[in-house]
């Protein structure tokens, strides 16, 4: 599943409206720093949604490597473009109370064989801000998330990905409700005679992860109709730890 993932993120190249400067001979690059509104996003796309309006306390708090300052345009460009996209993150500025951590590079939901880095990130940031939320959106290989911490504790977490569900932690939201959809848990089903039930995986779509994010916090495909000032935020390297790792298998 995460090699799945991780080859079609760096294969993928997505079409962003972005302000990015050109990469200068010494192979530096220069984002855009006038401030501007903000810009919409969430396809194909992850992202933290943290109830904070200090930014720079986000910047810390993961640990971004080389973070500068960026407006909106260049840094959803970066995270959409098709090279710089596999490494850097976006940290926005508030918007209506909230700070937006936008970037493939975050932790994924990962099934058995590899290290959960998701549940510890959001746990650690759930200790230092009111509210964290996680969205994941993949429709090219139905690979869908979302995860929700209040008051340092984990509410909600769910998963579903090609191999089922993967992520299941905490009991349905009101909102999740509403969507309508079902989900069960098939493994061990394959080897039954007969009706193994009748029911259907009604997986989500990317508007059914909007939706969700607009209970919860806000739709990020709508941020661009959101009252706000121009302001900018921080582009930088998502750090080391993020990465994808393999359990190491015992005797």
């Amino acid at each position: 599943m995460i090699l799945t993932i991780a080859l079609l993120i760096a294969g993928t190249i997505a079409i962003a409206a972005f302000v990015l400067m050109p990469r200068l001979r010494e192979e530096r690059i220069v984002f855009d720093i006038v401030p501007d509104r903000p810009v919409a996003f969430g396809y194909k796309m992850a992202w933290l949604a943290i109830a904070t309006r200090d930014t720079q306390s986000v910047v810390d708090a993961i640990g971004l490597a080389g973070a500068g300052p960026c407006n909106w345009q260049s840094g959803i460009g970066t995270v959409y473009d098709g090279d710089l996209g596999d490494t850097h993150v976006f940290v926005s500025p508030p918007v209506k109370g909230w700070t937006f951590v936008v970037g493939l590079p975050l932790p994924h939901p990962v099934g058995r064989g590899f290290a959960d880095k998701s549940t510890p990130l959001l746990l650690d940031l759930g200790a230092q801000f009111a509210e964290v939320q996680y969205y994941f959106t993949y429709p090219l290989i139905d690979f869908f998330a979302w995860a929700r911490i209040k008051d340092g504790r984990l509410v909600r977490a769910f998963a579903i990905g090609d191999e089922g569900i993967v992520w299941n932690k905490g009991r349905p939201t009101r909102e999740e409700k509403a969507l309508g959809l079902k989900f069960f848990e098939l493994r061990g089903v394959r080897g039954r005679k007969g009706d193994a039930g009748g029911e259907i995986i009604l997986y989500p779509t990317e508007d059914h992860v909007m939706r969700i994010a607009g209970g919860w916090s806000l739709d990020p495909t709508r941020l661009n109709e959101a009252p706000a000032h121009t302001s900018i935020g921080y582009v930088g390297q998502a750090p080391l730890r993020w990465r994808p790792e393999r359990l190491r298998k015992t005797a």
